[in-house]
This record gives C-alpha cells, structure tokens and sequence, in this order.
C-alpha cells in the first residue's frame, strides 16, 4: 500500500509540473499575480511577441524618448489600453542590473505620485519594462518648451511641486524600508493626462536602512542634480533625494534647466543665480516670465525659500520630506530657517581643450576642483555611473 500510494504521489506532482509548463507556455498576454494582503495586481509577465504587436516590432514611430540604459516605445495593446515600454539595451551590464533593480522594488510600491509598472518580460536576450502610458510625457518636455511652458501656469506649477514631493515622502519614509531614488530630474517626472505628475525610472534606486546615516558607493545619477557629497565623495543618503528635488523646485519656478542655462557668464550654474537673486531680494527676476503675472508673491517665495533650504551643502541642514512637504503647505511651520549659501558646481566654465568643466564653490569662493569624470554633464542628459575599483 505505501508503495502504490507513493508511486500514485509522483505521478501526481509529475501532472501538475507539466499542466504548469503547459500554461507557462501558452502565448498568452499575461500571467498575473494577487497579493494576498492588499488585493492588488503584482508585476505581469509579458509575451515579447505581444509587446512586438503592440509597439509594430518597436518601431521608430512609436519611439518616446531615449533613456541612459535604453529606449522607451508606445505601444497599443489589443484591447486598446495604451502602454509605455522601456527596451533595455541589452549590451549594458547596467541595463541588465536597472532591470531588476525596477522588478523588484516597483511592483512592490504603489502611490499616485509613483509611475504604476505593469509588468515585464524577459525572453531571450530582451529584457523590457511595461509601464502605465502618461500621455504628457515627461515635465522637461513641457516646463523647457518655449510655448507649451505656457500650459504651466502657477497652479498647475504648484501642484507638480507637491506631487512629487508627496511621491518622495512615500519614498522616504511610508514605504517598507527607505527608497533612494537616486536620479530625480524633470525627464524623470512623468505627467498623466490631467498634468499630475508621476516618478519614474526606478533603475538606480536602492534600499537604505533607517538606522543608517548614510552609505559609501559608486556614483550614479545625472549631472547638475547630484548632491555634492555624493557626487564628490559617494556618500549617499536619502538627502541627496532632497537636493535633487530643491533644483527640480528652482526649475519649475524659473522654467530654466540647471544644466543648460542662458545667464551671464557670472553664473556657472540655475542654482548659484537664483541664491545670488535671493541674496539681492530680487526674487521677482527668479520666475519664468510667462507667469509671472498671475503669481502669488507669498507662495512663489515660500517654495524658493523651500528649493534653497532642499540644496544647502550641509546635510544635516537639508530639511526632511516630512519637512519639505509641511513648509509648502504652509502647516506647522510658520517662520522658515534661513538657508545657508550652497555648493555650486560651474556648468559653463571652458578649459583648455574645449571639454565642460566642474568647479566647486561657495558663494564666496573657490574650495576646489575635481578630475572625476562623475562631474562630466551627460550628452543627452541621461544617467550615468561612475565606476571605481573596488
């Protein structure tokens, strides 16, 4: 009797490992998961043959935008649900390691301010991310346009400066354990239908325990929006978030990019001329022109006060989420800290050999150089690592 029951006990598991591979290979869409705690949709395996069909084989019509380790497509599913797919570059050991960096920390997080991921497909040598489709793309799109900056007025400006801090206080502090994103930029803040604005590109994001003050690692992210103790010594914390976010705050105010700014050659950088400006109490020449006419003085001068204290040099100075989020709703903090003076890096000084170069400095004066090719601006903006040995 045992023998039988445990021959008819392996033919059983036999069964259902092959009804499994069956399933497994049908050419369906997807295959989805529950969680069992929340009720909510995980990560969806995709077919690579249906991704094809939805986006024509990737085609150049469809193409969105070009990222640092590869490029985002349109797609149309076959019930008409619009999806935005991200083809890594299969070349790229970065490429291959953003990809399970977003798998396994984006489909366990869900906000309004965070891009939803749909799922993914690995097959062959394609590794693909299937995100919600936002059909205003990215803010730099907008906000750096000469006339679609106009569909920005104060209000709309206002409200994406609040959802994506509320997107990084979730981040910081309302998920399971801290999320450093790493790269927050305006190509990086995504806009639905309605302008609300989403975070996106988890590919360099990294887990960071709450007893920890900071970590020591290899540098990664975008030029201009670095904190300059990461960017120069490679100590990472969840500040380095916030200085990034006060210099995404300076540019939707100025409509100007940090990295690429038509100023006088007295200014290196968006942020040293909005702290000279502050200094001077010309706050008025900060705001973009083309809205400068329906801008409460209060508010616009609560969130530049708000973007410096976000870029101070000093870590322990720069404000918390919990903090930033509060001081621009104006809640429980009624007299602002003043800010300190920040570290510039010079975006526009020329060397020699015609290569951009990066200085650091006070608002006072020149504390040093750096040769390391981390303060190197992207060509296209997009992401970059520097590696060291180890």
């Amino acid at each position: 009797m045992g023998i039988v029951i445990g021959i008819l006990g392996g033919l059983l598991v036999v069964i259902l490992l092959c009804l499994l591979a069956a399933v497994l290979s049908k050419p369906t869409l997807q295959s989805q998961e529950v969680d069992s705690t929340t009720g909510q949709e995980q990560a969806i395996i995709f077919n690579l043959e249906n991704i094809k069909a939805a986006t024509r084989s990737f085609h150049d019509d469809n193409k969105l935008g070009q990222g640092g380790f590869g490029t985002v497509y349109k797609g149309t599913m076959p019930d008409g649900k619009q999806i935005a797919v991200k083809k890594l570059s299969v070349q790229s050991l970065q490429g291959k390691k953003e990809f399970l960096n977003e798998v396994k920390l984006v489909a366990k997080i869900q906000h309004r301010n965070l891009v939803n991921l749909l799922g993914c497909c690995a097959q062959g040598s394609e590794r693909l991310l299937v995100y919600e489709f936002l059909p205003n793309k990215s803010l730099d799109k907008i906000l750096f346009h000469p006339e679609r900056s106009k569909e920005l007025n104060w209000h709309r400006r206002l409200n994406i400066i609040l959802g994506v801090a509320r997107g990084l206080l979730y981040l910081h502090e309302d998920s399971q354990l801290p999320i450093i994103h790493r790269d927050i930029k305006a190509s990086n803040i995504l806009l639905d239908e309605n302008l609300e604005p989403k975070i996106s590109d988890f590919g360099l994001a990294r887990l960071f325990r709450r007893d920890e003050t900071h970590v020591s690692t290899r540098v990664a992210g975008t030029f201009g929006y670095m904190a300059p103790e990461y960017a120069m010594l490679g100590q990472l914390s969840i500040k380095a978030d916030v200085y990034s976010f006060g210099v995404v705050i300076l540019e939707i105010i100025s409509g100007k990019k940090n990295t690429n700014i038509d100023l006088s050659p007295d200014f290196g950088s968006l942020l040293e001329w909005v702290w000279r400006s502050y200094m001077g109490g010309n706050i008025v020449d900060v705001i973009d022109r083309s809205i400068i006419e329906s801008v409460p003085n209060d508010e616009v001068s609560r969130c530049i006060h708000v973007g410096l204290l976000c870029a101070q040099t000093n870590t322990s100075l720069r404000p918390s989420m919990t903090s930033v989020y509060a001081m621009l709703l104006n809640l429980s903090v009624t007299n602002l800290p003043n800010p300190i003076n920040p570290t510039f890096l010079n975006l526009t000084q020329k060397d020699d050999s015609s290569h951009t170069s990066a200085s650091t400095s006070t608002s006072t004066s020149t504390v040093g150089s750096t040769t390391s090719s981390t303060l190197y601006p992207s060509i296209n903006d997009a992401s970059v690592t520097d590696f060291g040995a180890r």
